[in-house]
């Protein structure tokens, strides 16, 4: 995508989101299930979606895999600074989900560099809008004025080409505290006025998505008896369980629970945790093959995520088939985790929170840098070479030759000269996004002297 939208006319887009025609992909059909006490209601059939349900949410029969569509392929721009979506793959990712059962779809007006919504509009608008459940969200992170709040609310209706929303989220509250949530959406009256939309149904249900501390979780939650919070998306997978990264992320088992209590369904973002449980140390991908050598590593993840039965759907930026694929198999239908497997996924998260990763979860929520740094794609690299053991403490251990030549090819080949650690001048536009709360500029700089210490042979 290119960094500045208003270069790329509309002729130009349209192009390169390559519109296709319309299909007539069918969903999954499924046989209805038991009611348990707590109202929620799981429907199977045997190679057939997983799909869940509550009765604060009526007739809504949602998909337990949600296509998160923050990570939409992508082909790199003819000036080599951006990225541009790629309709056409996008139109085949659908497809092949709408056709396997899928029907919730995330977006948010900044996803992709801000061009999501529309391509997952154009990908959408070729079916009938009650086959699929569409969720966006108010991203009003840098200008929450009510101005220009309402008006980024009206575009999305536009870029989604719907006159109806059926999950709407007050994205990423938590990060300024209290007092930045009371901004965005209280004092300037943003929430009484999606309050009054819901009533006239151009929202269906309402929530929000959750990065911050304990305090303003429970905050934020006390407002459900004037609210009604429909429902609540929080980040959880078994890393994060019970080992959320400190001193902000609160574990995830606190929020399911306050959820939980209150019979608010839960969205779970994240359960790869950026990708890194499907990119584990050898010795980690081995332990769980032992146990099941015909899944996936990430199938763990997703059984993880998926068994609480407060759970409504489990959110997955699927860019390749393969993924999508896959995930497929581990929700057609869903295998819930046994105790025994729950107790394995825990000692797996003691061996994994061992590796010093930087808690990026690729969200791109820090783009676009202002300098053209893929901030993004150095912290990835960098973490998969600390789970591969590519990132040797000194010259001095024993892995430091065949180390130091994959982390630095691996570095030029993930990211290109112009967009590496190397030009951060610390302008810190980017940490103040960042759900996980990095110090960004300060990860980069250390990154880059460690790249340069690897260079010079100095390490």
């Amino acid at each position: 995508m290119e960094e500045k939208k208003n270069s790329i006319n509309r002729r130009d887009f349209l192009k390169i989101l390559g519109i296709a025609g319309a299909t007539t992909t069918g969903l999954a059909s499924c046989r209805n299930g038991a009611q348990t006490s707590s109202g929620f209601s799981e429907e199977k059939e045997t190679e057939q979606m997983t799909y869940r349900t509550f009765p604060s949410l009526g007739e809504d029969k949602i998909s337990i895999l949600g296509y998160g569509c923050m990570r939409w392929p992508t082909v790199l721009s003819k000036d080599g600074k951006g990225d541009l979506i790629d309709q056409e793959a996008v139109n085949e990712l659908v497809d092949y989900a709408m056709a396997h059962g899928v029907n919730y779809f995330d977006t948010s007006p900044v996803y992709v560099q801000g061009w999501s919504e529309k391509s997952t509009g154009i990908a959408l608008k070729r079916y009938p809008r009650n086959r699929y459940y569409l969720a966006t969200k108010l991203s009003n992170f840098r200008n929450w004025t009510r101005e220009n709040s309402i008006a980024m609310y009206e575009q999305s209706f536009k870029d989604l080409q719907t006159d109806y929303i059926d999950y709407y989220l007050l994205h990423s509250v938590g990060n300024g505290g209290i007092k930045m949530f009371n901004d965005r959406y209280v004092n300037n009256g943003i929430l009484d006025f999606l309050l009054k939309e819901r009533e006239a149904g151009r929202i269906r249900r309402l929530g929000f998505s959750f990065h911050g501390t304990v305090d303003v979780f429970d905050q934020i939650l006390a407002m459900h008896e004037r609210v009604h919070w429909d429902f609540v998306q929080i980040q959880l997978n078994y890393v994060d369980w019970r080992h959320a990264s400190k001193p902000k992320n609160v574990n995830a088992e606190y929020l399911y629970k306050e959820l939980e209590k209150r019979n608010i369904p839960a969205i779970i973002m994240e359960p790869l945790l950026g990708g890194r449980l499907s990119n584990v140390p050898q010795h980690i991908v081995e332990r769980l093959k032992q146990r099941e050598p015909k899944n996936s590593v990430a199938s763990w993840a997703f059984r993880f995520a998926g068994t609480p039965k407060q759970v409504l759907t489990v959110l997955s930026g699927m860019t390749y088939m393969e993924h999508l694929q896959d995930n497929l198999h581990t929700y057609s239908p869903l295998k819930p985790l046994t105790d025994d497997e729950l107790e394995f996924l825990e000692e797996t998260a003691k061996l994994m929170i061992q590796y010093p990763t930087i808690p990026c979860n690729d969200c791109k929520y820090c783009m676009p840098c202002p300098y053209g740094i893929d901030i993004p794609a150095i912290l990835v690299h960098y973490n998969k070479c600390v789970n591969e053991g590519n990132v040797a403490e000194s010259s001095q251990a024993k892995n430091y030759q065949e180390a130091r030549r994959a982390f630095l090819i691996g570095y030029d080949r993930s990211v290109p000269k112009l967009r590496q650690a190397s030009h951060c001048i610390g302008c810190n536009q980017c940490s103040p996004h960042c759900p996980q709360s990095i110090d960004i500029p300060k990860a980069l700089h250390r990154i880059d002297d460690f790249v340069e210490k690897l260079k010079q042979g100095t390490l």
